[in-house]
């Protein structure tokens, strides 16, 4: 690995770090207000959803639907009908495998 990819991830590094102790430093252990709470506990969900969509459909630098957008979909769909996490794994397996045998 080069010097620019490491000092790239030590810059990542001390940033992150400054970044999570903001909140302490800044709120010197007195309690969060209910109204941030709220906003953090939908920040984790929100970011999750951000990068599954992006996996799912972005293919190198541009957009695009395909077999793989179709098994995710079986997937979600299952998992909305409250099937089993296990159940829609296989399935979202399955239907890319078989999209992309077909194609």
């Amino acid at each position: 690995m080069t010097a620019t990819i490491w000092w790239t991830i030590a810059g990542c590094t001390v940033v992150t770090a400054i970044i999570k102790g903001i909140g302490p430093v800044a709120l010197g252990g007195r309690e969060i207000p209910p109204r941030f709470s709220g906003v953090i506990a939908f920040m984790a969900p929100a970011l999750l959803a951000a990068l599954v969509v992006t996996n799912t459909f972005a293919l190198g630098d541009h957009w695009t639907v395909g077999a793989h957008t179709v098994g995710v979909a079986v997937g979600g769909l299952i998992l909305v009908r409250r099937g089993p996490l296990v159940l829609a794994v296989a399935a979202a397996v399955a239907v890319t495998a078989l999209l992309r045998a077909v194609t």
